[in-house]
C-alpha cells in the first residue's frame, strides 16, 4: 500500500513512516545537487537567507535533462546522495524533512536524520521518464548558471519513493541485506 504525503510536510506523519515504506508524494519540492547545495551553505555561513524556504520541505537530488517540445521537465532520475553528505546535516538542522536520491547515507547524515525527525527516500534509479510524469510544473528558482543543476522548484502529483531510512534511522539497505542473509 502506498503512503500519500503532501508537502509541506507534517512532522507527525514523518514519525509513522518505516524504512521500506512506499510514498506518493504531492506538492512542491525542490531540486539540488552538489553544486548547489554547495552555495546554499555559502548562503547560511554568511547568515544569509536561502532562495527559498526550507522548512517542513523535500529536496530532490537531480539533474533533470533538458525538457522535450510539450513536456514540463525532461528526464529526472535520482543522482547519487553521498555527495551531498556534507551539506545535509546543516540543511536539516535549518528545518529540512525529506531527501530523495539513491544510495547509501553516511553516518553524519543519519545521526542527522534522527535528530532533526527527517527522512531519507529512495528514487529508483533508471526510472527517469517515468519519474518525470510526476512532475506537473518546474521553474528554476536559482543559479541558473549551474544548468541542470540549478534549483529548480517542482509540482509533483504522486511523486513515487521507498523510504530508506526513517526517523528512527532505521535504514532498509540494511534490513533488506540482514532479511536477504536471514533467508539462505
Amino acid at each position: 500500500m502506498d503512503i500519500k504525503i503532501t508537502t509541506p510536510i507534517n512532522g507527525e506523519e514523518i514519525k509513522e513512516l518505516k524504512a521500506g515504506d512506499k510514498v506518493l508524494i504531492s506538492g512542491t519540492i525542490f531540486t539540488a545537487r552538489d553544486a548547489a547545495h554547495k552555495k546554499l551553505i555559502e548562503l547560511l555561513n554568511k547568515n544569509e537567507e536561502l532562495p527559498f524556504d526550507i522548512t517542513n520541505g523535500v529536496i530532490y537530488y537531480v539533474g533533470p535533462s533538458p525538457s522535450k517540445p510539450g513536456m514540463v521537465i525532461g528526464s529526472a532520475g535520482p543522482t547519487t546522495s553521498y555527495r551531498m553528505d556534507p551539506y545535509a546535516p546543516q540543511l536539516m538542522d535549518i528545518g529540512l524533512k525529506v531527501m530523495i536520491g539513491k544510495g547509501m547515507r553516511n553516518k553524519e547524515v543519519i545521526d542527522a536524520i534522527k535528530r532533526n525527525k527527517a527522512v531519507y527516500l529512495g528514487a529508483i534509479g533508471g526510472a527517469a521518464a517515468l519519474i518525470a510524469k510526476s512532475i506537473v510544473n518546474s521553474e528554476i528558482v536559482a543559479y541558473e548558471e549551474l544548468g541542470s543543476e540549478a534549483i529548480r522548484k517542482l509540482e509533483v502529483k504522486d511523486f513515487p519513493a521507498v523510504v530508506v531510512i526513517d526517523s528512527k534511522g532505521n535504514n532498509l539497505y540494511e534490513i533488506g541485506q540482514e532479511n536477504y542473509l536471514n533467508s539462505l
